[in-house]
């Protein structure tokens, strides 16, 4: 296994938190209720902001991204206003892509001051040893999805799909995505045990490279699990049903359902 990038440390001053979220899938199912998920979102950015040090997005933000070289998917501006907010303010956001929002390049980086990663990487924070991603394509398994995530990070097929006209090309994607394991029935509801294939990736990077915490999201169930003694898996969920994020306050990472009024 490859020895992760390591990401500088993160310093965590007194009385201050590091937030995790991931999986909000803007845009699924209909522009109607992505829209009242979106106000949800930003009310839950507004009040962790209060005594955030920095915040993580895990990737899949977005059911569908692509960024055309002077266009960008309708909508989401709520979200992005919010987030150019608080990076104006001085608070670090940090993205990870998904496989839903892996076609982004450097619109979030130049217009909101957000680094865009596009693989798991290491940070030491506030004392503790992180592993941090979105989770797609990790561990045994899924032979299919990681022969068409090389075809889609592909240069050549980024290319081709820039070529298509953005009514065209973001209406399939937004066709393609309604097919989605997260529309289309509860397939994640119920934990896999040993068979979780996650849970296996981070017991084999452990035995190399230990870590106190690995966060991923994808797996769209929210989960806290012992990789080995001292050391635990947390999937964040997702906010299409559960609305759940993680929270490190310099002792120990726990997740958290956001309760929010309507």
């Amino acid at each position: 296994m490859t020895r992760p990038l390591q990401l500088p440390d993160l310093a965590l001053p007194p009385g201050r938190r590091v937030y995790f979220a991931s999986d909000f899938h803007l845009g699924a199912p209909d522009a109607a209720r992505s829209r009242e998920r979106e106000k949800r979102i930003v009310r839950w950015l507004d009040e962790v902001a209060r005594d955030a040090a920095a915040i993580y997005l895990l990737g899949d933000i977005f059911d569908f991204w692509f960024e055309y070289r002077h266009a960008i998917p309708r909508g989401f501006t709520r979200l992005q206003g919010k987030l150019a907010e608080l990076t104006d303010a001085g608070l670090p956001v940090t993205f990870f892509t998904g496989n839903h929002d892996m076609w982004m390049f450097d619109y979030f980086t130049q217009e909101l001051n957000i680094p865009v990663l596009r693989h798991p990487v290491s940070q030491r924070i506030g004392g503790h040893q992180f592993h941090i991603g979105h989770g797609d394509g990790l561990g045994p398994g899924d032979h299919t999805y990681k022969v068409l995530k090389k075809v889609f990070a592909s240069p050549v097929a980024q290319w081709l799909f820039a070529r298509l006209h953005p009514n065209f090309g973001i209406g399939l994607a937004n066709r393609w995505s309604r097919h989605s394991r997260l529309q289309n029935g509860p397939s994640d509801d119920h934990f896999l045990g040993d068979d979780e294939w996650l849970l296996t990736y981070c017991r084999e990077m452990q035995q190399q490279f230990p870590h106190e915490y690995y966060v991923f999201g994808h797996r769209h169930l929210p989960l806290d699990v012992e990789v080995a003694p001292g050391s635990r898996y947390i999937n964040l969920g997702e906010w299409v049903n559960y609305c759940t994020y993680g929270v490190y306050d310099g002792q120990q990472l726990a997740l958290r359902e956001y309760e929010f009024q309507k």
